[in-house]
């Protein structure tokens, strides 16, 4: 009753007509409007305005709240969709691993190398949003925590052992491929598609380390004088495809407008990333995983010579 008394003692108004030009025009009792402007009076304030004003702030908010709900929409259906070709990818050279078309060893770099470049290279079909990049992030987090499961043998999973391990133990889930997903995670998080540093790492973890591996298997009969483990031939094709590789993700996404670099500058200084990066990963150290040791040296000659 309160509270209809004082819908009931508010001053009248006058509607123009919805031809005229003229802005409405009403009065306020200013102690009545103080009373309104509590919390709990909050809601009479709302009723009592004008219609006009009703369907106009009706219209504003869910104007407003369009956006945010197609952003999250859209964020959720790439998220579902990086996904769905994630497992794709990796069953496919399963499938071709069962069928002997491929080597083990292959099937296993060519999953290191193209999981991880067209991962970034589904960024762009996320939304502009700020959450974004975690929607992103949440593609390697389930594939983190499936390796973790597997690792610790909490739950058997005989193809994803098979196809990205060495020797086949399952613990083996918990170096290699555990640190390639936390690099992922980490650069979705942290840097994103505007800064080059998080793409230059995961092109030169995945295009350098990952194909330097291949070639020097198979054409690295001449070793390194203080690694015998690496090889000349990989250590070049590690410098060479982890500069064209981050060349060529920088340049994509410099082509979609997330960030303008000039050439000649970015050549010289990918050519350095590139070139510190083959160096960590020729020494002859048993400490550090590559999947670790490139990324991160990468990131970190990125941030020095891009400063972003």
């Amino acid at each position: 009753m309160h509270g209809l008394a004082m819908i009931l003692s508010l001053p009248l108004y006058r509607i123009p007509p919805p031809w005229s030009s003229s802005p409405l025009s009403y009065s306020y009792d200013l102690r009545l409007h103080r009373q309104l402007a509590s919390p709990r009076q909050l809601p009479l304030l709302w009723f009592a305005s004008p219609p006009r004003l009703r369907r106009r702030s009706l219209c504003t908010s869910t104007l407003a709240s369009g956006p945010a709900t197609g952003a999250l929409l859209q964020d959720a259906g790439a998220t579902a969709a990086v996904l769905a070709g994630a497992y794709s990818l990796v069953r496919g050279f399963d499938a071709l691993t069962e069928n002997n078309l491929i080597e083990q060893n292959l099937s296993r770099k060519l999953v290191h190398i193209l999981s991880g470049l067209i991962f970034i290279s589904s960024w762009p079909i996320f939304s502009n949003s700020a959450e974004a990049r975690y929607f992103a992030s949440l593609v390697p987090l389930l594939n983190c925590l499936r390796l973790v499961i597997n690792g610790f043998s909490l739950t058997t999973d005989a193809g994803l052992v098979k196809s990205v391990t060495r020797k086949g133990n399952p613990e083996e889930l918990l170096r290699g491929p555990l640190h390639y997903v936390l690099i992922l995670i980490l650069c979705s998080v942290i840097f994103w598609r505007d800064s080059p540093t998080g793409i230059i790492s995961v092109a030169m973890m995945c295009g350098g380390d990952g194909i330097a591996d291949i070639i020097g298997r198979r054409f690295g009969a001449q070793k390194l004088p203080y690694n015998q483990h690496k090889s000349w031939a990989g250590s070049c094709s590690m410098f060479l495809f982890g500069f064209l590789v981050s060349i060529g993700m920088l340049y994509y996404f410099s082509s979609l407008g997330y960030f303008q670099l000039d050439l000649t500058e970015t050549v010289q200084r990918v050519a350095l990333v590139s070139l510190v990066a083959t160096v960590v990963e020729s020494l002859p150290t048993e400490v550090m995983d590559d999947n670790i040791s490139v990324p991160l040296v990468s990131m970190l000659t990125a941030l020095l010579t891009f400063n972003y």
